[in-house]
């Protein structure tokens, strides 16, 4: 009864969303607005619909339905509730289903909002926003059913249990934080076509969207960090990001996301970049859908695994239809998005973000080529190749570090136009501070090339941007206030502007980590007996011994006990572990660390022991790595910034708008 009336359920939702996509067209064709409201009713008819599915979904796994295919695949009866209820994106059939729940949220948040200034976007947004929403219930209800049966007249006993990399508390945040940053950015693509499409290609979409933007890269943003944090907690190979293409797919449309979030600001002040900002929406979108597609299809892994997958064409066909839809439309407002302004100068804060765009992009090139180069290979020479970290860093080292360098100098130039003297004199002192921070580096024993370009890089950065704060809180306090309320009234009164700073502070400060764990881990592996030691730096580990206990559900743990000493004095003792899980036989190796600010002494199980008195131990001294993780949270603190509502702002953005006249074209 429950898998009939979940099925039931997304099949409505599929029904409803086509219903949507052909009332709001017929409604604004005939110039009856009642369609239009109908359609709009029915995106919002689209959430509980798939709520109900999703609620279904979990329901049986909790009552361990194993009857239900996909309830017997992802969970058992022992398995902690907690991990039943992320079960439902545990798998592909439920993923999907997720991935529609969390779609037809910000679907049905955006169209529900008052839409009095809008009644031009507001039947195409529907429209387009209701495309995606058909493919992947499409997907949901015909391909990837999470309510099918098990083919067998006997239902099993017991499930087959959660994979256990999905079992550790980071992947209860994890994925989620993912498709909400992947399905928050269909939001400004839907507007952006239905601008393009209505005509009305002014930046009223830009203005709509703005916020929901933010949220849904802040959503990208956090999935990217808990998703770093989570290899470095459970993966065991001693690193946060391997350039794997999963992790890749998801950096991909963050990349394009972030490019965007710069543009529009231009289009915002300077009335410019407005073909450029429709490409990278669009290109955004596509990225969002492609990492999904290669996430879900296994195409990265084998050509011939696309072949075979089910969803694999299917997602191929879809990104291709919507590329070109967009494409056409692009190309057929391409007349009315030519900028009425220009550059006036390679030093302006226009052309900075221009180069913003470029390295941000480029950067984005080299790591899709790189992901996909083993269908590339596979395609034309019969062999699957791959691209190593060491290729990665090599290729994107010097982009990063000039977009680095990029965010300190942009806040330091002028609209319009800038001035070599200008800019020289502005950084003459942040570049005397940084030269001298890299001399007593070179002073204290730092000698690697490498490292102290990179550092001299982020200390530059760090000062200019630094000194953003600084000049603002000044000017304040020359009208009477105290440096606490200066500085509070400056973010308060610029939340977009100061919130990109302490975004690029946190972005400056995970970049010292990255430079430090990159350039200077060290590491070892040894066969110990009880007693024997390891040294490694000013640490020295003794192991103590081996232990096995049984953990929940079927689990089997084999936990090591170590003595860590830092320049003989004892610290912490230490526990890594290995995890066995009998059903599938899957080990996970589970790190143990000795955490400072300056560094992590990492130690884990390589193999699993044979004797309780040996074991073989693999120790990491990861330099600076705790900076990625602080550098995180001060990232998405400025996220939050410029993403909080601002009344005032907003009253602002409603009166201009009202004042300026629409760009519509003339001709359909």
């Amino acid at each position: 009864m429950i898998a009939d009336l979940g099925y039931f359920s997304i099949l409505m939702a599929f029904v409803t969303a086509v219903y949507a996509a052909i009332t709001s067209w017929y409604g604004h064709k005939k110039e009856n607005w009642r369609w239009v409201e109908s359609a709009r009713n029915a995106t919002l008819i689209v959430f509980p619909l798939v709520l109900l599915a999703s609620a279904l979904l979990i329901t049986s796994i909790v009552r361990n339905d194993f009857s239900i295919d996909y309830v017997w695949r992802v969970s058992s009866i022992e398995m902690p509730t907690y991990l039943k209820f992320t079960a439902l994106w545990g798998g592909q059939a439920g993923s999907l289903l997720f991935w529609n729940l969390l779609l037809s949220i910000f679907t049905a948040a955006a169209m529900a909002r008052k839409w009095d200034e809008q009644h031009d976007l507001m039947p195409y947004a529907i429209m387009v926003g209701s495309f995606t929403q058909i493919f992947f219930l499409a997907l949901t209800a015909f391909v990837e059913n999470p309510f099918t049966r098990i083919d067998s007249v006997i239902i099993p006993v017991d499930g087959n249990g959660l994979n256990p990399l999905l079992r550790h508390p980071g992947m209860i945040i994890h994925p989620p934080m993912l498709y909400l940053g992947f399905t928050g950015f269909t939001i400004p693509y839907t507007f952006a076509m239905a601008a393009l499409i209505s005509g009305k290609v002014d930046d009223t979409w830009i203005r709509t969207t703005r916020r929901w933007t933010l949220v849904a890269w802040l959503f990208l943003s956090l999935g990217l960090i808990l998703g770093g944090r989570w290899a470095y907690d459970v993966l065991g190979w001693g690193g946060y990001w391997g350039w794997d293409p999963v992790e890749n797919a998801s950096l991909i449309p963050w990349l394009a996301g972030t490019a965007f979030l710069h543009s529009v600001m231009i289009q915002e002040k300077r009335d410019m970049f407005k073909m450029w900002n429709m490409f990278l929406i669009i290109l955004t979108y596509s990225l969002v859908i492609y990492g999904t597609f290669i996430v879900r299809s296994g195409v990265i892994s084998s050509v011939h695994s696309f072949a075979q997958s089910a969803v694999g064409p299917l997602f191929f066909g879809f990104i291709a239809i919507m590329f070109i839809f967009s494409a056409y439309w692009l190309n057929r407002r391409r007349a009315d998005l030519a900028s009425k302004n220009s550059l006036q100068s390679f030093l302006s804060r226009e052309a900075a973000f221009l180069y913003n765009n470029f390295l941000i992009l480029a950067i984005l090139a080299v790591v899709f080529l790189f992901t996909n180069y083993p269908i590339i290979s596979e395609l034309f020479t019969g062999e699957r190749g791959f691209v190593g970290p060491p290729v990665y860093e090599q290729a994107l080292g010097p982009l990063f570090a000039v977009l680095v360098l990029l965010m300190g100098v942009a806040p330091l130039t002028m609209w319009f136009r800038g001035s070599v003297q200008r800019l020289g004199k502005a950084m003459l002192w942040p570049a005397v501070l940084a030269t001298v921070a890299i001399v007593v580096m070179i002073v204290l024993g730092i000698h690697l090339w490498a490292a102290l370009v990179g550092f001299w890089v982020v200390i530059f950065s760090m000062v200019l941007t630094i000194l953003e704060f600084v000049k603002g809180t000044h000017a304040r306090m020359k009208r009477g206030e105290n440096v606490f309320v200066a500085f509070s009234n400056l973010m308060a009164r610029n939340r977009r502007r100061y919130g990109g700073y302490w975004i690029h502070i946190g972005v400056l400060i995970m970049a010292v980590g990255v430079i430090g764990v990159e350039l200077f881990q060290e590491e070892t592996q040894q066969q110990l007996q009880v007693g024997d030691t390891i040294s490694l730096g000013r640490y020295e580990m003794q192991f103590l011994g081996v232990e096995q206990r049984p953990g929940a559900d079927d689990l089997i743990i084999t936990e090591a006990t170590v003595d860590v000493y830092e320049n003989g004095r004892f610290v912490k003792t230490l526990t890594p572990r290995r995890e066995i899980y009998t059903r599938t036989g899957q080990p996970m190796t589970i790190p143990n660390a000795r955490s400072t600010i300056l560094e992590d002494f990492y130690v884990l199980l390589a193999e699993q022991p044979t004797s309780p008195d040996s074991a073989i131990i693999r120790v990491f001294l990861n330099p600076l790595i705790n900076w990625v993780w602080a550098g995180g949270f001060v990232f998405i603190f400025g996220t939050l910034i410029a993403a909080w509502p601002d009344a005032v702002e907003d009253k602002i953005t409603a009166v201009q708008a009202r004042r300026r006249p629409a760009v519509v074209t003339t001709g359909d």
